[in-house]
């Protein structure tokens, strides 16, 4: 009888124990939610990104529809944190915001529900905050951009070769949301992709003043063109610069996803960040009882930088090749991206720099990013913290005007 009463007590103790197990790491209901806020929705190729990964990333974990549930179309304002609540609410264990504007809304919700874990793409502030459920992720972007700056060089020399083009007219526009350090970075190491292959390269910049707009991006990438620019990038999430270089025949080279279907003749290739294993990770994560890294950053490595299928009947002959070699030197460590042989700034090259990564009210320099002969960006912090401006680059404007 007393091994009877003991093996029910042990019974009973075991159900306890999971059931508290369960609520530790899924809603009320017992079953694991993810929450996803979103900038915008499907129409903005970035948030489209983010919707893809989160559905493959379901997929690949065996969620259903119910256990995912998104927020579209939030604002970088209070309406974030409310959507958090919301999401709170709803039973979501593991919260995730897409843009850099949500962060301080979302860290106010991780300091109001201690028992859910919150990420955030793009941001700067969980490590200096070290809130235990406040998280922040990206990933090593502008080794993709440099290599699709690569496919760039070499149309720009296939260019120069037919004689469309001359060397000294070999000038790329881009297209830029905002001048903060994730733009900066992105598209200085696409220029410097392009001058690795292509020497002459010069670029301007032409900043909106906005994430997703499609009229401003069109009409920046039509000016660029109409300055002689002969190839136009951009760090924008709408369909504007590639559409107005499909309508004047204007080599692109797009982000976060290609635009082959829609731009046949101008698009080239397309680098973008591949949320999925991220989102696998946090999810496990939270499933298994495990914690969140603090700060992380994704890698071609572990998946999280990859480029689009070149078209090859916009690239020039040779281009997946090229990539495919150069981006095996990335993965080596035998190419750093940001080498401070390939660029100087003001005529000078760098030995030396403070970039801001520990970021507080005054944006104070803090840490010296230059060791071994190249600028180690997104090692001390996810988030870019490149904002120098190199020779080769022109700003055309800055008050986004």
């Amino acid at each position: 009888m007393f091994k009877k009463l003991l093996s029910l007590t042990l019974a009973l103790l075991m159900v306890a124990t999971l059931g508290a197990s369960m609520v530790s790491c899924s809603g009320d209901d017992g079953v694991f939610k993810f929450g996803v806020i979103l900038l915008h929705d499907e129409t903005s190729t970035y948030d489209k990104n983010f919707i893809e990964a989160v559905q493959r990333a379901a997929t690949n974990l065996g969620l259903t529809e119910d256990q995912i549930v998104m927020k579209r179309d939030i604002p970088e304002s209070d309406a974030c944190y409310e959507a958090a609540a919301d999401l709170v609410d709803a039973g979501c264990d593991v919260i995730f915001a897409d843009s850099f504007g949500h962060e301080t809304f979302l860290l106010k919700a991780a300091k109001e529900f201690p028992d859910v874990e919150f990420c955030h793409a793009t941001g700067t502030m969980a490590h200096t905050e070290k809130l235990p459920n406040f998280h922040n992720a990206f990933a090593s972007i502008y080794e993709g951009r440099y290599l699709a700056g690569v496919a760039a060089g070499l149309k720009l020399n296939e260019m120069i070769e037919n004689e469309t083009i001359t060397a000294e007219q070999a000038k790329m526009g881009y297209v830029g949301a905002f001048t903060f350090a994730e733009v900066i970075s992105g598209y200085t190491s696409f220029y410097l992709g392009a001058k690795s292959v292509c020497p002459s390269v010069t670029m301007d910049v032409q900043f909106t003043g906005s994430w997703y707009d499609e009229n401003e991006e069109k009409n920046a990438a039509i000016a660029l063109m109409d300055s002689g620019c002969v190839l136009i990038s951009q760090h924008a999430d709408s369909m504007g610069a590639p559409s107005a270089c499909e309508d004047r025949d204007v080599p692109n080279v797009s982000y976060n996803g290609s635009t082959v279907g829609s731009c046949p003749d101008t698009f080239i290739v397309s680098s973008k960040i591949d949320w999925t294993p991220y989102f696998e990770y946090i999810c496990n994560a939270v499933m298994n009882g495990e914690t969140i890294a603090t700060d992380w950053t994704g890698t071609i490595k572990t998946g999280s930088v990859v480029l689009s299928e070149v078209n090859t009947k916009a690239a020039a002959e040779g281009t997946q090749a090229t990539l495919d070699a150069v981006k095996a030197k990335l993965v080596s460590g035998e190419l750093k991206v940001f080498d401070t042989d390939t660029f100087t700034v003001e005529g000078e090259k760098l030995s030396s720099y403070l970039a801001d990564v520990d970021t507080d009210p005054k944006y104070e320099k803090d840490t010296e990013a230059i060791k071994d002969g190249y600028f180690h960006e997104s090692e001390y912090r996810s988030a870019p913290y490149f904002d120098l401006t190199v020779d080769g680059i022109t700003l055309v404007n800055t008050n986004f005007g």
